[in-house]
């Protein structure tokens, strides 16, 4: 007798992995080269680049008065 176990998140997750897993198969049987290069990767994992900045802006950029520097407002 087989007893069934309710489905978990990680059920999801493992069943996600492996059709990306799949779909890398795919893509890199019909590649020319030898291997997939980064961007086709990003291309099939449907990847989005997203840039940000990697510095903290400090709150009076946002204000844009100069009130949140302790040296004062700017000239």
């Amino acid at each position: 007798m087989v007893t069934l176990s309710p489905r978990t998140v990680s059920d999801h997750v493992a069943l996600a992995e492996i059709e990306l897993c799949g779909e890398l198969m795919i893509a890199a049987s019909a590649a020319i080269g030898e291997r997939l290069s980064a961007d086709r990767i990003d291309e099939v994992l449907d990847v989005q680049v997203i840039t940000e900045r990697t510095t903290v802006p400090r709150q009076a950029d946002h204000r844009g008065d100069g009130a949140g520097d302790r040296r004062g407002p700017r000239p």
